[in-house]
């Protein structure tokens, strides 16, 4: 794996008017960016450092730098601005089953749009062109490394950890395209967070529940062992295209449940919660509002 062990959760978060990365000790968040320790508040940077960042960041416990409790620190989406966004379609049986549709040959990837990236806490906003929002919870990849070429037996070398997705879809606009792209990249419609947690933390990737829940109803409950492609898989086969960065993307499918599998779907609006929970990864939440008006002129 990239030298992100040692049990960390890596977050990014705004203080004293700065975004600052750190990494969750107990109820607090050390500080990386304290001159203790003199990490970048910058999670990319931080991760293109690679063995010495994670060495450093592993240490910061053991300093004196600052920390913040945990609780009402306001936490960012743990990339806020990844260099790319990248989802699998069509992943879990049970969801193609619900769809209609048939288990694919090959990987499905579409792009989301890096500005669709929210963290937790803030507001997934129906837009004012479609009520047909949807949720996925899913696993996401965050890479570690610049890698190509990466063999399915190799690729944790190249993983940072891991976080919780909620690929929000927009389905009218989705279905209009085989790319799916415009559907899958509204603003607000890429929560992630709500930090990243080093492989080391997790045990079997390929064995973590899945779980979303909107206010209080269980509407998805997975398990990653469904996946077609396993994470491993899709590593290497889209290493196989194009050079992985650190702080990509990857977004791992998502289990059955979601509105648009339902007789009469139950789409997304204002005042709902969508929370979901990914075993030993976290708990990701965000409240659903209605788009704002766009300012005068």
């Amino acid at each position: 794996m990239v030298a992100y062990g040692q049990g960390m959760r890596l977050v990014t978060f705004w203080h004293d008017g700065m975004i600052r990365t750190g990494t969750v000790d107990g109820e607090e968040i050390v500080d990386l960016t304290d001159p203790e320790v003199g990490l970048p508040g910058d999670m990319i940077e931080l991760l293109a450092l690679g063995p010495e960042g994670s060495a450093r960041a592993g240490h910061a416990t053991a300093t004196g730098a600052a920390r913040v409790p945990l609780i009402g620190a306001r936490i960012l989406a743990p990339v806020p601005k990844p260099p790319s966004f990248l989802a699998i379609a069509k992943n879990y049986g049970a969801h193609v089953r619900e769809l209609g549709h048939e288990r694919p040959q090959y990987q499905m990837w579409f792009s989301k749009q890096p500005t669709c990236v929210i963290g937790p806490g803030a507001a997934i906003e129906v837009p004012r062109v479609s009520g047909d929002v949807d949720y996925e919870g899913e696993l996401g990849i965050v890479i570690g490394r610049r890698a190509r070429h990466v063999a399915a037996v190799d690729w944790m070398e190249v993983v940072a950890g891991f976080t919780v997705v909620n690929d929000v879809s927009v389905r009218d606009w989705q279905w209009r395209s085989p790319t799916m792209m415009l559907g899958k990249g509204f603003d607000t419609h890429g929560p992630t967070g709500p930090w990243i947690v080093t492989p080391d933390e997790i045990g079997d990737v390929q064995r973590l529940s899945v779980r979303t829940w909107v206010n209080d109803e269980l509407c998805q409950d997975g398990n990653t062992a469904e996946m077609f492609f396993t994470c491993a898989e899709m590593v290497e086969h889209l290493s196989t295209a194009f050079t992985l960065e650190p702080g990509m993307i990857l977004t791992t499918g998502t289990p059955a449940g979601v509105a648009a599998g339902q007789e009469r779907p139950r789409w997304l609006q204002s005042g709902d919660v969508v929370r979901i929970e990914v075993e030993g990864v976290g708990v990701l939440a965000n409240p659903v509002v209605d788009e704002p008006d766009p300012p005068s002129r």
